[in-house]
């Protein structure tokens, strides 16, 4: 992780926190990656290389989250913020204005 600033992490950083994680509670729950990985669904190279490496699907993790019952961990995550006011909530649910070549 970045020292400079603790509040600043890289993707690269949470990847390998969340396989750090993943890794902690499965021995806390004393399971082999094996057992982790058919409960899961998942095979054990692609477990292994998430908890060595960080790299995974969101596939992955999210099954790899439901199998150690924290998936409702997740609800949260990108969730939008909370309108502000009226006229942002009913901005929010009006239908979008298309446009043509818009980048």
């Amino acid at each position: 992780m970045t020292d400079e600033n603790p509040l600043f992490i890289e993707p690269v950083d949470m990847a390998h926190l969340l396989a750090e994680r993943v890794k902690t509670i499965r021995l806390i729950k004393g399971w082999t990656r094996t057992t982790l990985a058919k409960r899961a669904g998942v095979s054990v190279a692609s477990l292994k290389r998430f908890e060595t490496t960080g790299l995974a699907s969101l596939e992955l993790v999210l099954k790899a989250a439901h199998a150690l019952s924290r998936l409702r961990e997740f609800e949260k995550l990108l969730a939008p913020p909370a309108a502000r006011s009226i006229e942002e909530l009913e901005a929010r649910a009006a239908p979008p204005v298309r446009r043509r070549g818009r980048i």
